[in-house]
Parts: C-alpha cells; structure tokens; sequence
C-alpha cells in the first residue's frame, strides 16, 4: 500500500530577520493512503468545479481569507457559506492524519545560535520520522512512502533533497536509515 506524506510550511525558515508577530517557522504533513487521496482529490475537484468550473484553482489560504483572485466570489457571504461547508465536509468525511512540528524560532535561537541547523530541516526531519512511527502502527505489509513537497526554488529543492538523502543514509535520532529504505521512501517536489 502506497501513503502518501504532503507537506507545506508556514513562515518564514530563515533566523535572519524575524518577524516579532509570527516568530515560528511551521512544517505540517498531510499522511494518507493512495486510495483516500483519490477519494480527497476527487472532493476538492468537485468543489473547484462547483464554484469555478475549473480544477486548476489553487486553494491558497491568504486568498481565501482575504477573498483575493479567484476568491473574490467570497465576497458573496451565501457563496462563503456554502464554499467553508464544502470545504469544511472534504475534510471532515475523509481519512488522513496530519503531522506538524512547529519551533519558535527566538527560542531556537536563544538556545543554538543564528549558526544553529537549518529549522526546515529539523522540522523536515521530525516529520518524517514521526511519519515512519505512524506507518509502523499500521499492519499492512509492503507499505511505501512517497513524500511531495512543494517547490520553493532551485537552491532551496536542492538543499532539502540533499538533506533527505543525508536521513536516508544516516537516518533521524530515532529512526535508523534501514526503517527509511524499508519504506522505500522517495520524496518529490511538485508545483502549487
């Protein structure tokens, strides 16, 4: 059985300059069997197709809010009502679990240094190794592990597949690499 680990942030990864009103850097990860996804693709499709005729919107969540773009019909509150019921009865009625690690980066700061580890990384690494405790639970045999992340830039992809490479090869502080490749876990990087 194939999972599938979705993954986006929130914030800003950097420990340059923080902003003092979001200080934290958030990783979260959708898990979810292939064939739950289809079910979840094919209701967000539905939604996509019911309010624009058209599959390729993207659900970004600060259009949303702020009823920008394709998200301007939201200014209708009965279209707002009926869009946050639909959107709130896709994720109710499907099966996926979500994993997020969130640091406050003035902390990590205070306690590492600017120089500290990469807080990408070390959320990235959390996750995944909380995803392998999670795949452990389940008792299905051959199960594989397909981790998307969105592309951020060139640079930044590479460093992220170098640092997944580096926990297929040496592992997390809890999960052996063997755990890893047993999983045959691969990662990829997708548009929006």
């Amino acid at each position: 059985m194939k999972y599938y680990l979705f993954i986006d942030e929130s914030g800003d990864h950097g420990l340059g300059n923080i902003d003092p009103n979001f200080p934290v850097f958030v990783l979260c990860g959708i898990v979810i069997p292939e064939v739950e996804y289809e079910n979840l693709r094919n209701n967000f499709n539905n939604i996509k197709t019911t309010f624009w005729n058209n599959i390729n919107v993207v659900f970004h969540s600060r259009d949303i809010r702020k009823c920008n773009n394709e998200f301007a019909i939201l200014f209708d509150n009965d279209v707002k009502s009926n869009f946050y019921k639909s959107i709130n009865d896709a994720i109710s009625n499907n099966n996926y679990s979500v994993i997020a690690s969130v640091i406050n980066k003035l902390e990590h700061i205070k306690k590492y240094g600017k120089l500290a580890k990469d807080v990408y990384e070390i959320a990235l690494s959390f996750i995944v190794e909380r995803t392998i405790f999670y795949l452990d639970d389940i008792n299905e045999k051959d199960k594989s592990l397909d981790i998307i992340l969105e592309k951020r830039g060139d640079r930044e992809d590479a460093l992220l597949a170098s640092h997944f490479q580096r926990l297929l090869n040496l592992g997390t502080g809890y999960v052996k690499p063997l755990r890893l490749k047993n999983y045959k876990a691969k990662i990829d990087f997708k548009d929006k």
